[in-house]
């Protein structure tokens, strides 16, 4: 399959050419723009369009006025798909002369001015705004604003709406699986409006199991002065044919609920309403209670719960006596009105296949896969950093040290203290040798060329190897042989100068038997007095012994040293099996050792070249004997002249 198989792409839809009736806010064609970035309220819209069989997407594009114009990229099914993301409400417009809707995530600072420029744009003629906390007095411009212009709002302080089979509102109706159980992928009989949109998926579930659905709900809102109010939806539900029941679910504070009343007294309304105002408890309490929404809040006595369920029972409504019966009441209103024809049941279609994410597969258990990567030294999923299993809480308690963290990390266990001292001391002993070793020399070099920290490490770094820092490993492995061979020291030192080899670990150019190196003296030292085991050690000084008999200079060096003690470190501290301390000297652990040592000196002498301000290096001629060929103009034989 191509690459671009894999993206979905939608013919460009066009505006409906015939106005749709006034009581329709939302049909199975319906474009929305959703301002603000909010990839999981857009992918929800887009996989409820998916199982309700949409050909085309409902999200036409992303309005996002913090970045530039890019795409995001989304699911459409199973298949990966692209949403243009604009920085301007002017350009998405001019770009989708379709869309109609906006559903509004912009935070309570800034939604009055985005909702503001909306509603200049005459195609917007819904807006939904989801944001909390909305101040009331911007709240009743934006209401005054969009009667002018004839827009319908949905909000403040809304989870949206849903009209099944068509469109949903960014996350309305939860996950997609309440939204399959719930039926809200075909339409129903009832619609509903609610102030509140936790209950509104409570509703969704009450109407699926004793009905024949949702035909459309909206909630409009907890605050004081939402941009619409049930009496508007309610209105639209009464004119709309395909809506046969309308279910109200007011609460304690306001009067919205008594112009439903007057509605149905006046004969604006005339199909059957099952109604609840939830805040019955309120006149169990003392003193008056505010409830969660900012208009839940009774200021008379005819704004209780009580007062206005006995009030819309009176004017004919369907009022259970408590909100647990009202899964009875609708269940026998539903049966009733199928009865008298009124309703007619279609035949249940077949659940649809619900896309799910991967993520969420695996979370739920659903799936398993073999992992990319595998990691057992550290965990950061947790609630703290875990080294080898050990919380970074223990490792700063028990004050480990950077050895102890190199034991962790490295070996995946808590070696002994001595062994953690001995790695510490072989960084320091490792950390610099001078500016003129190869290593700090192309630091040097590299930094005065004005490059950064990490280029100037690495340069030095890059020269570590065989030469250069390499005769830790040589050491290791070539003493180690020799003794596990049985070989005597005296047949070690033959067997390699036979082979034409020199002895890793063997000589130096200015120390001598006469004149030491105190860093073999201090790593000897240390060894034997904390070790189980020099084993190696010793067998490496009766290795000297025979080479400093040919010439002074033949002495076991730093690095010698340090890799035959390491070694018995790793043989004898009893941490580790035979076979893996073979496996991790093959790793190349030594090396390892000298890299960070090292990085420590070459990190110095970037920042002191830095610190020295240092221009660029550009090496003496009189350093570099030129050697070039010559011609002479007769074309003969080349001759090399020297220059020096």
């Amino acid at each position: 399959m191509a690459a671009n198989d894999k993206i979905s792409r939608f013919a460009p839809p066009t505006a409906p050419s015939s106005p749709l009736p006034a009581y329709q806010l939302f049909h199975n064609k319906t474009r929305a723009f959703v301002y603000g970035l909010q990839p999981r309220a857009c992918q929800g819209m887009l996989d409820f369009d998916f199982i309700c069989k949409r050909t085309t997407p409902s999200v036409a594009a992303i309005i996002y006025p913090f970045g530039g114009q890019f795409v995001s990229k989304m699911y459409w099914g199973t298949k990966e798909t692209l949403l243009p993301v604009y920085q301007t409400v002017e350009k998405a417009v001019s770009k989708h002369p379709e869309v109609d809707v906006v559903v509004n995530f912009a935070s309570s600072r800034s939604v009055y001015s985005s909702t503001m420029e909306l509603l200049e744009f005459p195609q917007i003629k819904t807006i939904a705004i989801i944001a909390e906390g909305v101040p009331e007095r911007r709240a009743r411009e934006i209401l005054f604003k969009a009667k002018e212009k004839g827009v319908t709002i949905i909000g403040p302080a809304t989870v949206g709406g849903i009209k099944p089979g068509c469109f949903k509102i960014g996350n309305t109706g939860g996950m997609m699986d309440n939204i399959v159980a719930s039926k809200l992928y075909r339409p129903g009989s009832v619609g509903y409006v609610s102030k509140s949109g936790g209950m509104s998926n409570e509703l969704n579930n009450i109407i699926a199991q004793t009905t024949d659905g949702v035909y459309e709900g909206i909630a409009i809102g907890g605050d004081r002065y939402p941009g619409t109010t049930f009496i508007d939806h309610l209105l639209r539900y009464e004119a709309d044919p395909g809506c046969k029941i309308l279910l109200l679910l007011g609460e304690v504070g306001g009067v919205e609920e008594y112009r439903v009343i007057e509605a149905v007294k006046a004969g604006k309304i005339t199909k059957p309403i099952v109604a609840w105002a939830i805040g019955t408890c309120a006149s169990m309490f003392t003193t008056e209670v505010q409830f969660g929404h900012a208009g839940s809040f009774a200021n008379s006595q005819l704004e209780t719960a009580k007062a206005k369920n006995a009030a819309m029972k009176a004017a004919g409504f369907y009022v259970p006596d408590t909100f647990e019966d009202m899964p009875a009441v609708l269940s026998d209103l539903y049966k009733s009105l199928v009865k008298q024809g009124v309703i007619i049941p279609k035949p249940e279609p077949e659940a649809p296949k619900i896309p799910i994410d991967y993520a969420w597969a695996q979370e739920l258990g659903l799936i398993r896969k073999p992992a990319a990567f595998i990691s057992t030294i550290s965990d950061d999923r947790g609630q703290e950093l875990l080294y080898a299993g050990m919380p970074i809480t223990e490792v700063f308690k028990d004050n480990i040290g950077i050895g102890g963290v190199m034991s962790l990390l490295w070996f995946r266990r808590r070696l002994p203290d001595y062994a953690s001292k001995f790695l510490e001391m072989v960084l320091m002993l490792t950390a610099d040798h001078g500016p003129a070793v190869s290593g700090a020399m192309n630091t040097i070099i590299t930094t005065r060329a004005g490059k950064d920290l990490i280029s100037s490490l690495v340069s030095g770094l890059l020269t570590i190897g065989t030469r250069f820092g390499g005769a830790l490993d040589g050491a290791a492995q070539e003493f180690t042989a020799a003794m596990d061979k049985g070989l005597s020291p005296r047949q070690f030192v033959d067997t390699m100068r036979k082979q034409n080899k020199l002895i890793p670990g063997i000589g130096h150019k200015i120390k001598s038997r006469n004149n030491p190196d105190m860093r073999v003296e201090l790593v000897k030292e240390f060894v034997r007095k904390n070790f189980p085991s020099t084993k190696l050690l010793d067998y490496a000084l009766a290795v000297e012994t025979v080479t400093t008999s040919k010439k002074d200079n033949l002495i076991l060096n730093v690095d010698g040293c340090i890799a035959v003690c390491f070694v018995d470190l790793l043989r004898y501290c009893g941490a580790f099996t035979p076979e893996e301390a073979e496996d991790y000297l093959k790793m190349g652990v030594l090396n390892g050792l000298f890299v960070l040592g090292r990085s420590i000196g070459l990190i110095a002498h970037h920042l002191d070249q830095k610190r020295l301000r240092t221009g660029l290096y550009r090496h003496p001629w009189d350093d570099i004997t030129y050697l070039l060929p010559t011609v002479d103009s007769l074309g003969g034989t080349s001759r090399v002249e020297v220059n020096v």
